[in-house]
């Protein structure tokens, strides 16, 4: 029952739904909610946590649930999947003994047995506790070729920004009065053993409005940062800048890549101690392959008497290429439903992997003349496979792994040209998927495009709309929603006797440039639409009902659930909104959210304003209206999306008479969580609660 408004609150709830102005005119009594670690804030936040875990983890099924998480995520039967650098291969595993993780190594001789020995280079665990920090690990920039020295980057409980401090490889310590860059949003490279490429915040007009480095400055050894040399500076508006050394099978290259906008670059080659820009279209990027300089599209590109279709990948001499030449070669071209899902190397060869579909489909390229000799290369007929190079200097070898819903995900490895790969490790069964299928079907959207849509579901499903469904999706920034092993929801979903469905709707990449770009901006709706056809076409179908009908997303597929929540709260039976944005009005004015301006557009903009408000949750709840239960989920560490995006939402809410569970990790990060402990208690979190509402034993 909806609780009773103070006259007070009914007023400006009244004037900010009337407001059709710029957000800036629209009173925001939530606002002091973006004070991350205020408080006032904060004690709000530990209110909703009790009031969540009270209602949601007393359930009997809660711990149970819990624990089974915690196993899967803990398992040393999982992969270890490693980056070979000179004779070793490194990789950072976390389990039960080891929270924080373990950054550790082996040869390929041992990585081949079932169970190899593994040397220890960090344990993050014991660092963690000597220091009195909670590092969470951010990863390592390693230096070629003589891979005895690496940058590791520490992040504080799970931020994007982090620390940056050279480690020596062969004595496995930090090397005194070595590389230390203080906490921030980093961004760096080697330039050689003595020299490091560096992006950070070097102090006041430093950053971009979004919050990254606007200047590339060289780094010298046995020299204060404050001395580094300038090397590139960007604009203030643009989203940031990075300047990287690529070591591309004898050639270098050394780039600066200044991003624009989300989807828009200049990307210059260093000639001497000059920046050359490379000639493309600024939302095009581009890569190398040994002498080769590979331009994947966005959009149609007119060049060389040829119009290049959007999505194209193309190829050319590097050389050639900076001097004028623009003959061309296309490696790949879409087709109606086919795309580039991604494109890696060996020694003499370029995989490409494309995706017809929405299923993987892998192929390899040898230049040869004047052209480019394709062969099909040997992959299992899985649902989503994908390759990359073992080592791309020495030899060709390649890692694949291959992986569908019900079927356990499998490491290969083999060699282009040399016959199948071979398996050498693959995931225990971590759920019962015996009884199980998969299926696509397609729903057909409001303007009537048709929208693909997975299905995994028991056999013989009764079509009566009693099956507890969750429905995930995203739908932003060009990412493809792909079939996969998720043992997460497995266990606490699917082996429950629960459909799970992964809808692929415009605004993700599944089938290009032009899928993306459909649901940009002022078509953002699109997006909106495509989901709510998959849900309806799922009623249609009576797989299940409208009140057996969850629905999960994050990040941008948080946007999504909120959309969902206040479009169609007639049509779900439960929404999970994790590490949401839902304030479209404030989101630019973020942490990192004008990065985004390119895919939502700009609230400071009135004609922007007018279509972004529209599909703004935190704009358009209404009193008086009937919402599904819906449960939030953020972390106080998220340094990319904030975490007041769902705290506001949830105090209009409840200020309108609304209920709703909201549950902030103090740690996490944009992925809510620091270790495998937050990970297991946050996802049980999530299926427990739609679990309960609807109705899954």
């Amino acid at each position: 029952m909806a609780l009773s408004l103070s006259a007070g609150e009914s007023l400006r709830t009244a004037v900010a739904e009337r407001s059709s102005g710029p957000p800036g005119s629209i009173e925001d009594p939530h606002q002091w909610l973006e004070e991350v670690e205020g408080d006032r804030a904060l004690e709000w936040v530990r209110r909703q946590n009790a009031e969540s875990t009270a209602q949601i983890t007393n359930a009997p099924a809660f711990e149970p649930l819990r624990r089974r998480l915690l196993a899967i995520l803990d398992s040393r039967d999982r992969i270890p999947h490693a980056d070979k650098r000179g004779e070793l291969l490194y990789n950072f595993w976390r389990d039960e003994s080891h929270p924080r993780g373990l950054f550790r190594r082996t040869t390929l001789e041992e990585y081949r047995r079932e169970h190899p020995a593994w040397e220890t280079v960090v344990d993050l665990h014991q660092l963690a506790a000597a220091e009195k920090e909670s590092w969470v690990w951010k990863g390592d920039r390693p230096l070629w070729p003589d891979y005895d020295r690496t940058l590791l980057l520490l992040s504080r409980g799970g931020a994007d920004a982090v620390v940056a401090r050279e480690f020596d490889l062969r004595t496995k310590s930090f090397v005194p009065g070595g590389f230390t860059l203080p906490e921030a949003k980093i961004r760096v490279s080697w330039r050689h053993r003595d020299a490091l490429y560096v992006g950070t915040d070097f102090g006041p007009g430093s950053l971009t409005r979004s919050g990254y480095p606007r200047l590339v400055k060289e780094w010298r050894r046995g020299t204060p940062l404050s001395e580094a040399a300038l090397v590139f500076a960007a604009q203030e508006g643009d989203v940031g800048v990075s300047a990287t050394v690529v070591h591309d099978r004898g050639f270098v290259y050394e780039l600066v890549e200044r991003d624009i906008t989300f989807f828009s670059n200049e990307t210059l080659l260093r000639q001497g101690d000059q920046w050359r820009r490379i000639e493309k279209p600024d939302d095009a990027t581009v890569s190398t392959f040994a002498d080769q300089l590979l331009i994947t599209l966005r959009s149609d590109w007119a060049v060389g008497g040829r119009t290049y279709p959007a999505g194209a990948l193309l190829a050319a001499g590097f050389k050639g290429f900076l001097d004028g030449n623009r003959r061309l070669d296309v490696l790949f071209e879409p087709g109606p439903r086919q795309s580039l899902a991604d494109v890696t190397g060996t020694r003499r060869w370029l995989i490409v992997n494309q995706l017809e579909n929405v299923r993987s489909r892998l192929y390899s390229l040898e230049p040869a003349g004047d052209g480019w000799r394709r062969k099909p290369l040997d992959a299992p007929a899985l649902g989503q496979v994908a390759a990359r190079g073992v080592d791309p200097d020495q030899n060709d070898d390649y890692w694949m792994t291959a992986t569908d819903f019900l079927t356990p995900s499998s490491l290969f490895m083999g060699t282009v040209d040399q016959g199948p790969p071979v398996k050498l490790k693959s995931l225990p069964e971590f759920f019962a998927a015996s009884d199980g299928q998969i299926d696509q079907f397609e729903a057909v959207s409001k303007d009537g495009t048709r929208i693909p849509y997975f299905q995994v579901s028991r056999r013989n499903t009764p079509l009566d709309g009693t099956q507890p469904t969750l429905l995930y999706g995203y739908g932003g920034f060009e990412i493809p929603m792909l079939p996969a092993y998720n043992a997460m929801a497995g266990a606490a979903w699917i082996e429950r006797g629960g459909a799970y469905v992964l809808a692929n709707i415009r605004g993700g990449g599944e089938f290009g440039p032009s899928w993306h770009q459909a649901a940009l901006k002022a078509n953002r709706q699109r997006a909106y639409d495509d989901f709510i056809a998959v849900a309806e076409d799922l009623i249609r179908r009576k797989i299940t009902s409208s009140r057996r009908l969850g629905i999960m997303g994050g990040s941008n597929g948080g946007l999504l659930m909120g959309n969902m929540l206040v479009q169609r709260p007639d049509l779900f039976g439960a929404i999970v909104c994790q590490v949401p944005l839902l304030d479209m009005g404030r989101y630019h004015k973020l942490l990192a959210g004008a990065s985004w301006i390119g895919e939502y557009g700009n609230p400071d903009a009135p004609e922007e304003w007018a279509f972004l408000q529209r599909y703004s949750p935190y704009h358009q709840v209404r009193a008086g209206t009937a919402y599904p239960p819906v449960l939030f989920t953020s972390s106080t560490r998220d340094d990319r999306v904030h975490p007041a995006h769902a705290r506001k939402m949830v105090a209009r809410m409840k200020s309108q008479g609304h209920p709703a569970l909201y549950y902030e990790n103090i740690e996490g990060g944009h992925g809510a969580a620091a270790d495998n402990r937050q990970a297991a208690f946050m996802s049980a979190l999530a299926y427990r609660f739609l679990a309960g509402q609807l109705g899954l034993p």
